[in-house]
């Protein structure tokens, strides 16, 4: 391991706005590629200049963890490493159990903050085993416009009290495994139906309502110590008047979130390849002077860190950008880097078979206990396996190459004897459509199950064709409907006799709605 340096304000100013940046290791947009593919890339980088750190993306828990040692001793300092990791550490590292969405936390009602805490540390064990050294998590966005495309079921609820308690207890978990978490997207992103990953959303509201719905659950956050905030790609014209999104907002980032609510950790930005946050801007450069002037200390997710740094650096020298500011971003990253690599030469021993028994054992527990039947008129569960069965799986969402298939029609076959299964993505021909719709209306039961979930740079709910057709099916016939994700995916199936919602579609969430159909565990 490198041993904890990093450059002094007295070091060369290139190596210093370094520091500051961290570009994405392996990727799930095109093109497409793994963390071991992406490797050579990187270790060139960190061959022409001293980067801050990393953002993992589509690693595997059998090999990122050696990958990253090796760009740790390529690295001229030490580097930090962070991972979206809002469904545990199997979301960014393949082989490792996935937890459900957080909103499926709060359907546990009080058992819901032991089991964030146990959670996040659990997590936090796994990640800083594998190398990883933050999640940028939790999200305190508070999902209070159930239109929201991209927060929805990554939020842990819609009022504002609840948001804040879990959130704090994520935050609690973390620190207890040595994972810094971070809080997100401040000054919060819940109150939208735009996605910022393609437009700069707008909340119109005035500042007493942004301090009794926005901000309670980063106040919380704070008040725990969370290590990091991070942006958000949304204007707040109450906030700032001038429209600029928080991550380029001075009034949001350094009056409100350090100067009223006291938060001395490191800003983080959202990610910089989002367009929402591009509007306005030239290049990546300016982009990026926009935001360190705002008071963000670490630019994320930078997909040109050569040039941006040429502008940086031109930045100073014409004093469009202060070497103050430089330095006061530099010394909260050396502190972060201090603090996790303090904690990795202390770490306690490491067992990962156990690690993986509580995970998948909790995991499991918080589906199951998440999974509620909001509409049961029909009287049609539990399912009888032996009665003719037609089951469909909505997924609008393509699979990435390297996925394993929804689990859901393993499950199903292995119990039903005389079953129909079909899994239908986002733009199926008619044909196909009436087929089914054939064979779904001669058996006996009916489950159609369907994802709606947030997902970047991706369209939010069904397609109209596809929600009209499972309208028709449901109107047609005794149907279970069940949203493998956020709750409002069942409006449009208000015909439904029964409806499921397991908030997630993670695979213990679909094994979940399993053991709901046939009211026993499935093993």
């Amino acid at each position: 391991m490198n041993q904890p340096r990093t450059p002094s304000q007295s070091d060369p100013l290139r190596e210093r706005l370094a520091q500051l940046i961290v570009v994405r290791i392996g990727s799930n947009l095109p093109p497409v590629r793994t963390v071991e593919e992406d490797e050579p890339r990187i270790a060139n980088l960190l061959d022409a200049v001293p980067l801050g750190g990393l953002v993992l993306f589509n690693g595997t828990h059998a090999s990122t963890p050696d990958t990253l040692v090796r760009l740790q001793q390529r690295s001229r300092y030490p580097l930090l490493v962070s991972a979206d990791l809002e469904r545990g550490a199997g979301q960014q590292l393949r082989g490792y159990p996935l937890f459900p969405h957080a909103m499926a936390f709060d359907a546990l009602g009080p058992g819901a903050a032991e089991a964030v805490y146990k959670f996040a540390e659990l997590t936090g064990q796994t990640s800083r085993a594998a190398g990883v050294h933050i999640t940028f998590g939790p999200v305190a966005d508070v999902n209070s416009d159930p239109r929201n495309p991209i927060i929805s079921t990554r939020a842990f609820a819609t009022e504002p009290g609840r948001v804040a308690q879990l959130a704090a207890e994520f935050v609690r978990g973390c620190t207890a495994a040595g994972l810094l978490s971070t809080a997100k997207h401040f000054p919060g992103h819940g109150n939208t139906h735009e996605d910022s990953h393609h437009a700069l959303p707008t909340v119109d509201a005035s500042r007493d309502e942004i301090a009794r719905r926005e901000l309670p659950p980063f106040e919380a956050a704070i008040a725990t110590k969370v290590p990091l905030v991070m942006t958000a790609h949304v204007r707040y014209p109450t906030l700032d008047a001038t429209g600029a999104a928080a991550t380029l907002s001075r009034p949001i980032l350094t009056d409100l979130l350090r100067g009223q609510l006291g938060f001395q950790g490191a800003v983080v930005s959202d990610s910089l390849l989002m367009e929402g946050v591009k509007i306005g801007c030239a290049n990546e450069g300016e982009l990026a002077l926009k935001a360190l002037n705002a008071g963000v200390d670490i630019l994320l997710d930078v997909a040109e860190p050569l040039t941006t740094l040429d502008a940086l650096e031109a930045a100073v020298h014409s004093g469009k950008l202060s070497e103050v500011r430089v330095n006061e971003a530099l010394a909260r990253v050396t502190h972060l880097k201090s603090t996790v690599f303090a904690v990795a030469d202390n770490a306690p021993t490491f067992n990962e078979s156990e690690n993986r028994q509580q995970t998948e054992s909790l995991a499991l527990d918080i589906a199951r206990r998440a999974t509620i039947t909001p509409k049961d008129d029909g009287d049609l569960l539990p399912f009888d396996p032996g009665r003719s069965t037609c089951a469909i799986l909505v997924n609008p969402f393509p699979l990435p190459s390297n996925a394993e298939p929804p689990p859901l029609g393993a499950y199903l076959k292995e119990r039903f004897t005389n079953l129909n299964y079909y899994e239908i993505g986002a733009d199926p021909s008619d044909a196909q459509l009436e087929a089914i719709r054939q064979t779904a209306q001669a058996a006996e039961q009916l489950l159609a199950a369907f994802v709606v979930k947030p997902a970047a740079w991706h369209r939010f709910g069904l397609p109209p064709k596809l929600r009209d057709w499972l309208h028709l099916l449901a109107s047609s016939q005794p149907t279970v409907a069940a949203c493998l994700g956020a709750p409002q995916g069942l409006d449009p199936l208000a015909a439904a006799a029964t409806h499921i919602c397991t908030f997630s579609d993670v695979p213990v969430s679909q094994r979940a709605l399993v053991e709901k159909l046939l009211s026993t565990p499935v093993v």
